[in-house]
């Protein structure tokens, strides 16, 4: 009798100890790990730049990729790659992350620039392709013909595209003299052939 009385108590023992326990273990909440200090975008900027200077121009594009996911609604980010790109002759990706960079800022110069000049490398690359393989005719003729006469007459210029230079100011490229004109435009002179000769 002594027995079974005594396996009783040891089971409402254990049973109080089995709550206790549980109850404890619903009061201790998981400890988060430590978040990580957000990096300032300077110093995200910075060492995408420090990249890029030293000629890991690939590198430097991830990190502006990345301080781009950290600061979307930050501009710089996006400059610096379209830049990187239009200087590496990429004129399609140059004008997409510039088109990026006007989502945040409509009224961003280089930006507007970049698109431009690229598209207008883009285009003259098309139309010499067309040139030589002697494709450049009927209606493509002619709508190329129109675009190019309004180029000239918007910008003022006989030569519809500037030399292959990067955006901002820069040393004038090893093939071709650049002298300044009135109005702080820039020609280049150089005997190389441009396709738009043939619309003019």
């Amino acid at each position: 009798m002594t027995t079974v009385l005594s396996f009783g108590r040891a089971s409402q023992l254990a049973a109080a100890l089995v709550s206790v326990v549980a109850l404890s273990a619903c009061n201790t909440a998981p400890v988060a790990p430590p978040v990580a200090a957000k990096p300032s975008l300077q110093s995200m900027l910075a060492q995408a730049g420090t990249a890029s200077s030293t000629g890991q121009k690939e590198q430097a594009v991830k990190l502006w990729k990345q301080a781009a996911e950290v600061y979307p609604a930050d501009k710089s980010p996006w400059l610096s790659i379209a830049q990187t790109r239009y200087e590496a002759g990429q004129y399609g990706d140059a004008i997409i992350n510039a088109q990026e960079v006007l989502v945040r800022d409509p009224n961003d110069t280089l930006a507007n620039s970049i698109i431009a000049i690229s598209g207008l490398r883009l285009s003259t690359r098309s139309l010499a392709d067309l040139s030589r393989q002697n494709n450049l005719s009927g209606s493509i003729r002619t709508e190329s013909q129109d675009l190019a006469k309004l180029l000239r007459e918007s910008l003022g210029e006989t030569v519809l595209v500037p030399p292959a230079a990067t955006v901002q100011p820069s040393p004038p490229p090893a093939r071709g003299k650049v002298t300044a004109k009135k109005g702080g435009k820039a020609k280049q002179e150089d005997s190389s052939a441009n396709p738009f000769d043939a619309l003019k």
